[in-house]
């Protein structure tokens, strides 16, 4: 009985050791994961501020990689005398502007550097605007030679269409810049040519500069076979004219300009 007794007892004894050495070692092979786990998110963050891949929320996707891109086309094909341009540079610039920065607090101030890499100067006589007709328009500028909307100069051409974080919808000073006469071309087959909450009536036309500019020409386009639904006499072309005339600049207007 007494050897039985130390049998039993000897026993509890090894497995309470066993138990122990099994706890430490599932114990140790815990941490060891939770550290290599830890590294790894630490690797990870600083790896991702060391090369940012960003497409906020609302940008267009891959947004860096086609700015680069048309930066290369524009100063290669489009336009070489601007070959001199740095388009890394530009490309940063442009992403610095707005890049995790507060939708709401964006100021014009962010996009200086971006304006001084890529400023061209139009010459005067050649500004063309638009207004719900921007196929027509770059029709026109491509039979005009030497002739520019927005999206013919760099900058214009880079941002195409594309959409960014803080809503910025116009940054580029393109209206204030232009000089002689400019021209703009309406769309006369809605009821309002003259839109005050599009980009032209509510930014260009305003920034427009009467010590630069001294006549607008406004061209009142309808499409072939449809019912014209506004005209160079019609309220919304007047109120256009108004706002010129306390710029003291001279308006014209012309209806279906034939060549185009």
């Amino acid at each position: 009985m007494a050897n039985h007794r130390f049998s039993v007892v000897s026993g509890s004894e090894e497995e309470e050791a066993c138990c122990s050495k099994k706890a430490k070692i599932c114990l140790g092979v815990f941490l060891g994961l939770l550290v290599l786990v830890t590294v790894a998110v630490v690797v990870g963050i600083l790896m991702g501020r060391r090369s940012p891949k960003w497409n906020g929320k609302g940008s267009t996707v891959d947004f860096q990689e086609i700015i680069l891109r048309r930066c290369y086309t524009y100063i290669r094909v489009v336009q070489p005398e601007l070959g001199d341009r740095d388009c890394q540079k530009i490309k940063k610039a442009f992403t610095d502007a707005f890049i995790s920065k507060d939708p709401c607090s964006a100021r014009e101030e962010d996009y200086d550097l971006l304006m001084k890499l890529g400023h061209q100067t139009v010459p005067c006589d050649k500004t063309v605007f638009w207004s719900k007709t921007k196929e027509l328009a770059h029709q026109y500028t491509k039979t005009q030679k030497g002739l520019f909307t927005l999206e013919n100069t760099l900058l214009g051409y880079i941002a195409d269409d594309l959409s960014w974080c803080n809503g910025v919808v116009f940054v580029f000073k393109f209206a204030e810049n232009a000089c002689g006469m400019v021209q703009v071309f309406l769309n006369g087959s809605i009821s309002n040519a003259f839109d005050k909450t599009s980009t032209f009536g509510r930014v260009e036309v305003h920034s427009l500069q009467p010590s630069k500019v001294h006549t607008l020409k406004a061209w009142v386009i309808h499409d072939s076979g449809k019912t014209p639904r506004d005209t160079c006499s019609g309220s919304s072309i007047n109120e256009l004219q108004l706002i010129l005339r306390g710029k003291n600049i001279k308006f014209t207007c012309q209806e279906n300009y034939r060549p185009i």
